[in-house]
């Protein structure tokens, strides 16, 4: 039997395009080690246009514009990690002693886990209350105080300030900001209104805990749906608003607003303050969420 057989079957094919067999042998010998910056594909759609046929020549040409794009990707990605190593601002320690890089939608999506977690507080405060059972009323006090720093003053501005303007001016979303405004405002009245509870010198009887019960049940109610309309329609479509370079600009200045207000690993820190919170209520471990099916 020959060794070169003609069937067209046998020969390797990339985008429906068949490669000479002899140059499958010759790899990308003769590549210039150097080649020039207009000479290299930016994308796979680059490297296949204009290569048309059967012939060896076809199959060079293929063969040099892939190989040259796998050079591309390897220098971007040199340089990529070299950028990261440059701007520690931008980098945050790692579970396991890493370090990652935290985008802006990250950092604002993250901020809702914390909302999440306190909403679990308020809301094992509710049901004791509603049951008639006691509860640590410092508990309820760092978790209000928290909501107003981090939620309130620092994530909701971050919000205000550098999302909802975007959109407006763009007119898109616009009735979804409108009524994600309305909440922010609406939220901070509930939370002067359960610190207000806390602060009273008064004897607080069965009728101040209903209220206290009402403004939680409140609280709860709205935040939930609030995140995550935002987590799910808001950002994601914040990439369609901005650049890449003020995409990174405005990570920055989330970070040093972050900096600014709660110090190095500002968010490690709020984290651990929640997870005490969860401890002295007794909700700390996950397992206990754990339906037994």
């Amino acid at each position: 039997m020959p060794m070169h057989t003609t069937d067209r079957r046998a020969r390797p094919i990339i985008h429906g395009m068949h490669i000479h067999p002899g140059f499958q042998r010759g790899g990308g010998a003769g590549l210039p080690e150097s080649p020039a910056p207009h000479s290299v594909p930016s994308s796979p759609q680059e490297v296949f246009s204009g290569v048309e046929g059967d012939s060896p020549e076809s199959g060079r040409r293929l063969m040099k514009r892939i190989h040259l794009l796998n050079r591309r990707s390897l220098l971007k990605g040199v340089g990529l990690l070299a950028s990261l190593s440059l701007v520690p601002g931008r980098l945050h320690a790692a579970e396991g002693g890493g370090a990652a890089e935290v985008s802006p939608l990250e950092d604002l999506m993250r901020e809702h886990g914390v909302l999440s977690r306190v909403l679990l507080i308020y809301e094992e405060i509710l049901g004791r209350v509603r049951s008639g059972r006691g509860f640590p009323a410092e508990v309820l006090q760092k978790s209000a105080d928290l909501i107003r720093r981090f939620i309130e003053d620092y994530h909701e501005k971050l919000e205000e300030e550098y999302l909802f303007p975007r959109f407006e001016k763009a007119g898109r979303l616009v009735e979804l900001v409108r009524v994600l405004k309305e909440q922010h405002h609406a939220g901070r009245r509930l939370t002067d209104s359960i610190l207000g509870w806390l602060q009273s010198a008064e004897s607080k009887e069965k009728q101040d805990e209903l209220k206290l019960a009402r403004d939680l049940s409140l609280f709860i109610r709205m935040y939930r749906p609030h995140k995550a309309r935002e987590d799910t329609v808001l950002f994601p479509a914040l990439h369609s608003l901005v650049s890449a370079k003020d995409f990174e600009r405005m990570g920055d200045q989330f970070e040093d607003r972050e900096k600014g207000l709660f110090g190095e690993n500002g968010f490690g820190q709020i984290v651990t303050k929640v997870a005490a919170m969860e401890r002295d209520l007794g909700i700390f471990e996950l397992s206990r969420v754990t339906p037994k099916i």
